[in-house]
Order: C-alpha cells, then structure tokens, then sequence
C-alpha cells in the first residue's frame, strides 16, 4: 500500500497555491519581496486555513528565493508531518510544538505573525468551553509579545464578533449588533472579540502594524470532516457516497467562501490594506443551506445522490431567514477577485476526501 501524499503535495492544492500567488490582474501583484529575508510565525499551522498561508510562503520562498525564515507552531507534530511532509526539513523551515497559551519562545521576536490558533470546531466549544477562552485570549496576548518592533500582526478572526443580526443586510466592519456575555458559547465570540481588542491596543502602545480578517464560513481541503459545521459534514457525506439528510428546513442562508480565495484575500488585506479591519466573505457565495447542500451532491453527480430532509420535505415558498453574510466592498475596493464558485470549490474539497 502507497504511502498517501501529504496535503499540501496533492495536485489539488498545489494548484491552490499556484493561485494564491499567481498576478492575476495589477491590482492582485502582491510585494511579496517585502518578505524577503523576514522572520514569520504561523500559529495553528495544521488548521486549515494558517496550512495554507504556511504553503504559500513556502512556495513564495521556492519561486523567489525569498529566504523567509518560516516557524509553524502546532500541537501535534505528527498531524503536521501529515500536512507539510518534507517542506519541514526544507532551509528555512521550523517546526514548533506546543500550547499557544504557553509555548517557550525564549526572547525570539518575528518581523510577521499570521495568528490561526483557535479551536473552531463547535463541539470544542461546548465540551472544553475554558480551553476555547484561553486559547483565543491568552493565546493572542502570548504571541503579541513576540511581535518585533514595528512588525505585522495578522489575526484571522471571524464573523461571530458581530453578534446577532436580525435583518438581512450584509454586515460591514461596524456593524455589531447584541451579544450575551453570560454565556458558555461566549467563549468562542468573546474570545475572538478579546484577541481584537488585544491587537488593537499592542497597535496603539506598541506601534505593531495590524491586520485582522474576519472569514465568514470558509470551506475546502483540509477541513476535518469531523469539524462538526455543515460544510464539512456534506463533504464527508459525498465522499463517502451518502445521501446528505437535513435536520432543518435547509432556508438558513450564509456565505460561503473557499479557502484558497480567503488566503487570498487575507494577503492582499496584509499588504495593501488601508485600514486596521477587513471582512473576507464571497459574495458570490450567499447561500441557503439547501442550496449548499445540493451544491456538494452536484459534485459527484455519477453517485446519483440526493438531499433529503429528516422530517420530510418543507413546504415550498417558505421565506428564508434572515442571512448572516458578511460585506467584503472595502477588500473588493483593494482588488480582491474571489476565483473559485461554490460548485467547483465544493468539487475541489469532495475531490481532496476522496484522493
């Protein structure tokens, strides 16, 4: 039996990579000569999306010869080895294992921070509430200390800091709406929204230069398909050749966005964002969760599954609910082409699965 490829040699991603780096248009050439010679962390580099940005620096480092000094701080150097295989033992590259609460750096500042530690899957939220708090708030303040006189810091946060919204307006960068503190589910949006105000501040007294994402629902290869979110789950199901079964009525309406534009978008926000906040979420990508449903069973069309619902067919003509999509104008306004639909990101994370 063959040894499987790690996720980041498949062709499917390295594509993604290519992508990401490729100049599509002028407004997408990105100075990534700033970079060169720069010491950069990337935390939780076995999650999905910081896997990805680790790729993409390596393989700026491979096309350029950019000499950046890369340490990826994981949990589990095992899962890594999974991730990046021999890119690990490549010049340049360090690998660092540990708590992103605690981790001994010793005194090591580096010039760039991409900060992707947190746990998402929402089943850490609900059976280890207080490591999901510490995580998100201990863990950023942690890693702003080892920011280096004037260097970048990158949080990837998320659309939940905005709190419930009732209309369906896309949400911009101001617009919050109410949040219950006393609450166990508080420890993931209370804990994003504390590493925001952290970032700010170090920003403020410390001259740090910062960049925060907020991803509304990103999807694609490297997903665990026991993250728990929907997206996830419907992949898993195709992959495996099962009917996709709706516990609801499928009108929920989010947005979706593939993991590779998000990068994307995260690095050109990094490099020539004018402001300290951008929301990155394809526009294209407002969906009911029937629609996203069905989007993933299109995928294996030779499979000949279908989408049912556990309580049996809603009735047509019911309005959606309200959607909670986020408003991505001031990172359109810098040049940001998301790339990749829903059909064929769904496509592209069935066909990762199933390699």
């Amino acid at each position: 039996m063959s040894t499987p490829l790690p996720f980041v040699d498949t062709d499917i991603v390295r594509e993604d990579i290519d992508a990401i780096l490729a100049a599509q248009d002028p407004q997408r050439q990105l100075p990534w000569a700033e970079l060169t010679g720069r010491s950069v962390l990337v935390t939780g580099a076995s999650g999905m999306i910081p896997a990805y940005t680790a790729a993409a620096l390596f393989r700026a480092n491979q096309l350029w010869n950019l000499n950046i000094d890369v340490t990826l701080l994981v949990r589990d150097a095992d899962k890594a080895r999974l991730r990046f295989g021999g890119l690990l033992d490549a010049p340049h590259v360090h690998l660092c294992v540990g708590d992103v609460t605690d981790v001994d750096l010793g005194d090591q500042r580096f010039d760039v921070i991409f900060h992707g530690a947190s746990p998402a899957r929402p089943s850490l939220h609900a059976h280890n509430p207080v490591g999901t708090l510490k995580t998100n708030a201990l863990g950023t303040l942690h890693m702003l200390d080892h920011v280096a006189d004037g260097g970048r810091f990158v949080l990837m946060s998320s659309s939940e800091v905005y709190g419930a919204h009732s209309g369906t307006e896309l949400i911009g960068e101001h617009d919050f709406g109410p949040l219950d503190p006393y609450s166990v589910r508080g420890c993931y949006f209370e804990g994003k929204r504390m590493s925001e105000t952290a970032v700010a501040v170090y920003a403020e007294q410390y001259g740090i230069v910062p960049t925060v994402v907020r991803f509304g629902h990103i999807y694609g290869p490297g997903m665990a398909v026991d993250d728990g979110r929907v997206q996830a789950d419907f992949a898993a199901d195709v992959a495996a050749g099962r009917d996709i079964v709706l516990t609801g009525d499928g009108t929920a309406q989010r947005t979706y966005t593939y993991v590779a534009d998000a990068v994307s978008g995260m690095l050109l926000a990094m490099f020539k964002g004018t402001q300290a906040v951008y929301n990155i979420a394809d526009p294209r990508g407002s969906v009911s969760i029937r629609q996203l449903a069905d989007a993933f069973v299109a995928a294996r069309p030779e499979l000949k599954l279908a989408v049912r619902f556990a309580n049996g067919e809603p009735p047509r003509g019911v309005s959606a609910q309200a959607r909670l999509g986020l408003d991505s104008q001031a990172l359109i306004d810098l040049g940001w082409v998301p790339s990749v639909d829903l059909a064929s990101g769904a496509a592209r994370m069935v066909g990762a699965l199933s390699r």
